[in-house]
């Protein structure tokens, strides 16, 4: 999911894209501006039906469901504020099953706005008070990995 379709466009038409159903692209066309607020409450909460339809079918075709992981960066507003808005109804609607996510915090130093910090620190309540367990990277530290070719 992603609230601009810019993103998606690159993973479907990417090296992996055909791993991934064609229906289970969920995407607007406005994007959050990287406000967090703009992803949990506005335009993620309009789009956020459509992706809990892709999820709800998603689960039916299992034969047994123990959770969900949820990969999204807190740096952005689709991440940070739709990725908790979209963790809050699945837990709502799947309370007995187990959550996990994959949260990426963001760096100042491979930043690109000034605004990352505060959708990660709206984030974290959110994550906290929901999740079963959270594994949390840094930004920085997925760049130097990526940059150097190894993780030591």
């Amino acid at each position: 999911m992603d609230l601009e379709p810019g993103t998606m466009d690159s993973v479907r038409t990417g090296p992996y894209g055909q791993i991934f159903r064609p229906d289970n692209f969920v995407f607007g066309q406005s994007g959050a501006g990287n406000n967090w607020a703009k992803g949990h409450y506005t335009e993620g909460a309009e789009l956020i039906d459509a992706v809990l339809d892709v999820v709800r079918k998603e689960a039916e075709n299992c034969d047994c469901l123990q959770g969900f992981q949820v990969c999204h960066s807190l740096g952005g507003g689709t991440g940070s504020g739709m990725g908790t808005l979209l963790i809050s109804k699945i837990r709502e609607e799947y309370p007995d099953r187990m959550m996990l996510t994959f949260s990426v915090f963001p760096s100042p130093k491979v930043s690109d706005t000034v605004v990352e910090t505060y959708n990660a620190t709206l984030s974290i309540h959110q994550l906290v008070e929901r999740m079963l367990m959270s594994v949390w990277c840094w930004t920085m530290r997925l760049y130097m990995i990526s940059v150097s070719g190894h993780s030591s």
